[in-house]
């Protein structure tokens, strides 16, 4: 097939201006990824067009479409970014892989997801939205605290774990200065944080595989899976792929995960993120339906590759879902 990457690329200048966020671009793939995915698409038989995204995208697709795009912009703008390249696609009439608008925009407002997938009976930890540093809350504390509508554990610091109400109200009082935004408020998850890769849409999604996070120095009770962690990768975290914990522990992370990427509607491939509560029960975090596919970095790449599962054949599961989907 002639298929067509769309993609937002990170500025080759990563500094930011004096007072804002060191990770306002923290989203947006950088050009060795394109790379990857189109020579792996390349690979396995078909034909590559670099469309880009934005403005670029649009145009692209005006002057002539191409037979299915795979989908890894994440958008700019609004909360509803992400929703920007496949709702063109859709006016278009243009197929697309990955999931439809109406869940990237759902499953990015972490509010809204959580919010979907509690009706669905999936458990999630209390929450609150914050729009202003003084409201109160009646959630128990610790808390932890992040934009509303941000991928890429963008906002999260080690920091971001939170233990009185002081300390809350000035951390609230950051992000929605540096992010334009109101910000989540949960109640802390203590124990093992899981990551669940899951492809296929509805009845017959299923679970690729489940990793484990878990921190090189400190408390578990206390880590954060901060935009710094990631960064820094395995030099912070060991990644267990599969984890070494009890089976029927893991069995459950899985069926929260899997329960959660339904509820939102998710598509061809999600990562869903899933952590230990005090109680000891594995509780929905949040989704990614558009995840990162770094080789050898995005959360995805590496928990596939424990599974014995290439970046070619990876690549060619979103395809593969996303054709048999739309039956072409």
């Amino acid at each position: 097939m002639e298929i067509g990457l769309a993609y937002d690329l990170a500025p080759e200048a990563t500094a930011t201006a004096p007072g804002t966020p060191d990770d306002l671009h923290e989203e947006y793939d950088c050009a060795a990824t394109i790379d990857a995915v189109a020579d792996a698409l390349r690979r396995l038989g078909h034909d590559v067009r670099r469309l880009g995204g934005g403005r670029a995208f649009l145009e692209a697709m005006l002057d002539g479409a191409c037979e299915l795009v795979f989908n890894m912009a994440e958008g700019a703008g609004s909360r509803s970014r992400e929703a920007h390249v496949p709702a063109v696609c859709e006016m278009l009439a243009i197929p697309y892989t990955h999931s439809d608008p109406l869940t990237l925009a759902a499953a990015l407002d972490k509010a809204v997801a959580k919010t979907l997938v509690a009706a669905a009976g999936i458990p999630t930890p209390a929450f609150a939205v914050l729009e202003r540093p003084g409201e109160e809350v009646t959630l128990r504390f610790p808390l932890i605290a992040k934009p509303v509508a941000e991928g890429s554990s963008m906002g999260l610091r080690a920091s971001s774990r939170i233990t009185d109400a002081p300390s809350l109200r000035a951390h609230v009082a950051r992000l929605i200065e540096g992010y334009a935004q109101p910000v989540l408020v949960e109640e802390f998850c203590p124990g093992p944080e899981f990551t669940v890769a899951i492809t296929g849409m509805g009845a017959d999604a299923t679970a690729l595989g489940i990793m484990e996070i878990v921190p090189r120095a400190g408390q578990l009770a206390e880590f954060v899976y901060s935009a710094q962690v990631k960064r820094a990768s395995a030099a912070a975290v060991h990644y267990r792929v599969p984890p070494e914990r009890p089976e029927p522990l893991l069995r459950r992370a899985v069926e929260v995960a899997v329960g959660a990427y339904r509820a939102l509607g998710c598509r061809d491939l999600a990562r869903v993120d899933v952590r230990v509560d005090a109680t000891g029960e594995p509780s929905f975090l949040e989704g990614n339906a558009l995840p990162g596919l770094r080789p050898g970095w995005g959360d995805v790449t590496i928990l596939a590759a424990g599974y014995g599962v290439s970046f070619d054949d990876l690549v060619g599961g979103v395809v593969g879902a996303a054709r048999a989907r739309l039956g072409i």
